[in-house]
């Protein structure tokens, strides 16, 4: 009876494991991690219950926090269509505001209909749709972008630099139209 309060825990070794899903919870039940392939990884989960799965074709791994709501994720895929066409081919990795969604998003895309790669830093409020406020990255026409938006989400700031290495500097109104610009000299002739 002394000894009872000193139980050992029992581990198991793996040379090798394959699986379709593992849920990590806490010692109460509380999922924590979920780790799928593709058609196991769920629906958004909010206070331990799972929405239907929407829009999510990848696998990866979700967060989740200590009330068993998800607050993140990474995410990866890709693969051909029935046309050849390679879609949903990327993966993001994010973390979430509180009982809100994405606030940082590390994301890269390549596929038929995108192809981008950069951080996105987001307003994310309860019950609201997300407003982007920060984006560094590479646009589809390859384009060096660090974009800075007010808080509606409106395009305020553009720095750009694409593929030929002219730099411009772009400062917009509140309804996208530039205000005025600063062009630097292109990379080739400066030299």
């Amino acid at each position: 009876m002394l000894l009872s309060g000193f139980t050992k825990h029992a581990s198991t070794s793996f040379d090798e494991i394959d699986v379709q899903r593992i849920n990590i919870r806490e010692p109460d039940g509380t999922l924590r991690m979920v780790v799928a392939n593709s058609a196991r990884l769920p629906g958004v989960i909010v206070k331990g219950t799972e929405q239907p799965k929407v829009d999510r074709p990848q696998a990866g791994m979700i967060f989740l926090n200590d009330e068993g709501s998800e607050n993140g994720g990474l995410i990866f895929g890709g693969k051909r269509n029935d046309k050849g066409e390679v879609v949903d081919a990327g993966g993001s990795l994010s973390f979430d505001r509180y009982n809100a969604n994405q606030v940082v998003q590390l994301i890269g895309v390549d596929d038929k209909d995108s192809h981008f790669a950069g951080l996105s830093v987001t307003d994310s409020v309860e019950h609201a749709r997300n407003k982007q406020r920060i984006w560094v990255g590479r646009d589809d026409d390859g384009t060096a972008t660090l974009s800075m938006k007010d808080g509606a989400g409106r395009e305020r700031i553009q720095v750009k630099v694409p593929a030929d290495g002219t730099p411009v500097i772009n400062f917009l109104d509140g309804n996208g139209k530039v205000q005025k610009t600063i062009a630097g000299a292109d990379s080739a002739s400066s030299r």
